[in-house]
């Protein structure tokens, strides 16, 4: 079954071809460093992490790149007002966002600084300069000449009226919608030496030129969230078509919000959540279940119950592989009857249902609602059959399900810590119970961890214990 992904370029499904064969290259936004990343960022982290680990599960080689803007006007400003040197703003949030990745279980192959790529991003707009679609200002600052690439605006399908840069209007840009490729020096801001004197990147090149560095000047994917669509995304399609003289990106693919009570987070209303916070209260794989509960296209609205939801809905899912587990324990029959067949294949259809939405544009919403009946069916019919093909079909469904969505990891992939803990427990147990000279019981535990391959070693003292 193919798969086919909506391009924000062109608005609508196309099937999913990759430049080369079986290799899916992506480059996601990441974070400016200057506060801490909020539930709204992670939606996005874990929308392109799901992306990524379907594409994997259907043999993909996926490299995904993505960036930390570690210097920015936002960091600069931030400077300003706390008094803090603004590489130590940048360490510090830098390390939040890195250990939030990881609690969230988001993989990343490449991870670029922007700082680390002065060298090639002076060298972007110096060739940018020498084609045509950039000038030099009086000021020292240079700026891309929009009029130059005449497809502005296709990619967000803003019109020429509205293109505000976001950015304030000086009388040295040719026109009003030029954006800034790099901005000179003042007084008190961090610099880099250039051809046009001290400065640092504006905030659109940075991205061109790390993304073409770790993925070639073409590749498959480019995601962030749905405000970045315009200008970021736009302004970076334009100066690297420029560029390179030729399509740049494949599919352009981007996240709805994260909203609370329908508005959009934001510092002026004051409804920003830290990810860290919601990662303390929920946990990650709750999180990770409620952010993929809603397609990634579609806007997700934070409140307590539905996070309560989430976590009750993941439960039961967990749940359910106690039974898949205990029926696994009896080992296989010798025949299946009737009803095992049909309620085997009644897995096997909801497993390639699954298939069915993932592969259609990633749709997270419909591919969980055939996990759900998968657990259903072993509720309301394994549970009592006990058939052991019916409960591999439903094992291999959950394990299939768990590398996309990454929520049930501790269930099947248990870590040597979390084991070595519970055999600890039990030893120290054994070790209470020999104290008491209730030898027998304490033999039988014995014997029991030896048939899990646990060699308890007894001496005079204490026990200790081995894997066979």
């Amino acid at each position: 079954m193919r798969i086919k992904i909506f391009n924000t370029l062109g608005r609508k499904l196309e099937e999913f071809n990759t430049i080369n064969p079986n290799i899916a290259k992506m480059y996601v936004c990441g974070p400016t460093v200057y506060d801490y990343v909020h539930i709204g960022h992670g939606r996005t982290f874990v929308a392109f992490d799901a992306i990524s680990r379907y594409l994997r599960l259907r043999g993909y080689t996926v490299i995904k790149v993505q960036n930390i803007t570690d210097i920015d006007d936002k960091i600069i400003k931030k400077s300003q007002e706390t008094g803090k040197d603004w590489r130590e703003i940048v360490d510090y949030y830098s390390r939040d966002y890195i250990d939030t990745l990881n609690q969230l279980k988001v993989k990343i192959d490449i991870h670029p600084r922007v700082t680390q790529h002065i060298k090639e991003i002076i060298e972007f707009i110096q060739k940018l300069i020498e084609k045509g679609h950039a000038y030099v200002a009086p000021s020292g600052s240079v700026y891309f000449d929009v009029d130059t690439y005449p497809n502005y605006g296709e990619l967000s399908n803003v019109k020429k009226e509205e293109w505000n840069q976001g950015e304030e209007f000086v009388k040295e840009k040719k026109h009003p919608y030029d954006f800034a490729l790099w901005k000179a020096w003042k007084p008190g801001e961090p610099y880099w030496d250039s051809p046009w004197g001290k400065g640092r990147p504006g905030w659109h090149i940075e991205c061109s030129t790390m993304s073409t560095r770790y993925l070639g000047e073409q590749f498959d994917i480019h995601g962030g969230g749905a405000d970045l669509v315009f200008p970021h995304h736009e302004n970076e399609r334009a100066q690297t078509e420029s560029l390179i003289g030729k399509k740049w990106v494949s599919y352009w693919v981007h996240s709805a919000f994260v909203t609370i009570k329908k508005e959009k987070m934001s510092k002026s209303l004051g409804n920003i959540i830290p990810l860290n916070e919601a990662l303390k209260k929920w946990g990650p794989s709750v999180l990770r279940y409620w952010y993929l509960s809603s397609h990634y296209r579609s806007p997700i609205d934070f409140s307590e119950e539905a996070l309560e939801q989430a976590g009750s809905s993941l439960q039961r899912i967990k749940d359910s592989m106690a039974i898949i587990r205990s029926i696994l324990s009896e080992g296989p029959k010798s025949y299946a009857k009737d009803e095992d067949i049909i309620v085997q294949r009644e897995i096997i259809n909801n497993l390639n249902k699954f298939h069915e939405a993932m592969s259609t544009d990633f749709d997270t919403t419909t591919a969980l609602s055939h996990i759900h009946e998968i657990v259903s069916i072993i509720f309301s019919k394994l549970q009592y059959s006990r058939d052991f093909m019916g409960a591999m079909l439903a094992f291999e469904a959950l394990r299939q399900f768990n590398e996309v969505f990454g929520v049930m990891d501790e269930e099947f992939y248990p870590t040597y810590e979390k084991i070595s803990k519970v055999i600890d427990s039990i030893i120290e147990i054994r070790n209470e119970l020999r104290k008491m000279k209730l030898y027998d019981i304490s033999d039988k535990i014995r014997e029991e961890l030896l048939k899990a391959g646990i060699r308890v070693l007894d001496s005079k003292d204490k026990s200790t214990w081995r894997f066979e």
